[in-house]
């Protein structure tokens, strides 16, 4: 090889040797540092599964929800609704006096989907968390392309402001604190015994103190069987 094409190889290989190097130490800064989410959150879309909805129930949002931070949240539903009385429909119905209206029903004529009207009942403070976490689970085959509200209390507020606006329905009572669930299994203790109810159990009093051997239960008067025998015979 003459001297032009050995100095050629010599850079070639100087430069492998320095894209190798850079690698090795990429890999040595960054392992173990993968962020656990891939990619960013958009603003106003639901995460996929909707658990948050599920795990927390509106009635404990809205004794504490703000309708001055809901109005705010409504100006994401403002450019398909109005919400004044008598204001017109867009794309979206007017949604004055809302909460507790036959849901798809009304609203000036307003073409609703064969979908949301198939839902039936009234809007209620569950179905229109519901709905606002995301319609197109809500009522599938919707019109509605608003992707949904994933923040729980961005959700509670924006109701208690639906409310406000021609409404008024009562909250509801937010559940108490270690309140069982309904089915859930009782508690350890509070079961009667197999094939007993709790006023057959009541009704019997301490006698479930009383063993096989018919030992009166604690604080019971005893009763001796010699006297017991001798008062049988002056009878």
């Amino acid at each position: 090889m003459d001297l032009k094409t050995n100095t050629i190889a010599g850079w070639a290989l100087g430069a492998g040797i320095v894209a190798l190097g850079s690698a090795i130490v990429g890999n040595m800064l960054f392992e173990g540092h993968r962020p656990e989410k891939m990619g960013y959150a958009i603003e106003g879309v639901e995460e996929a599964g909707g658990g948050e909805a599920a795990a927390v129930p509106i009635a404990s949002l809205l004794p504490t929800a703000d309708a001055a931070k809901g109005a705010e949240v409504f100006k994401k539903c403002a450019a398909c609704h109005t919400i004044n009385q008598g204001g017109a429909n867009g794309v979206g119905p007017n949604l004055y006096a809302t909460m507790g209206e036959a849901i798809a029903q009304g609203k000036g004529g307003f073409a609703f989907s064969d979908a949301l009207k198939s839902v039936g009942g009234n809007w209620d403070f569950d179905k229109m968390n519901a709905w606002l976490t995301s319609p197109r689970k809500f009522a599938n085959g919707t019109k509605m392309t608003f992707a949904g509200l994933g923040n729980a209390q961005d959700r509670a507020n924006v109701i208690l402001y639906l409310n406000q606006q021609g409404s008024n329905l009562p909250l509801p009572a937010a559940p108490a604190a270690g309140a069982a669930a309904p089915g859930a299994a009782p508690a350890e203790g509070d079961v009667a015994p197999k094939g007993e109810n709790a006023e057959e159990v009541g009704a019997r009093g301490n006698t479930a103190d009383i063993g096989n051997t018919g030992t009166p239960a604690s604080g019971a008067p005893s009763i001796d069987p010699e006297a017991a025998r001798k008062g049988a015979r002056t009878e």
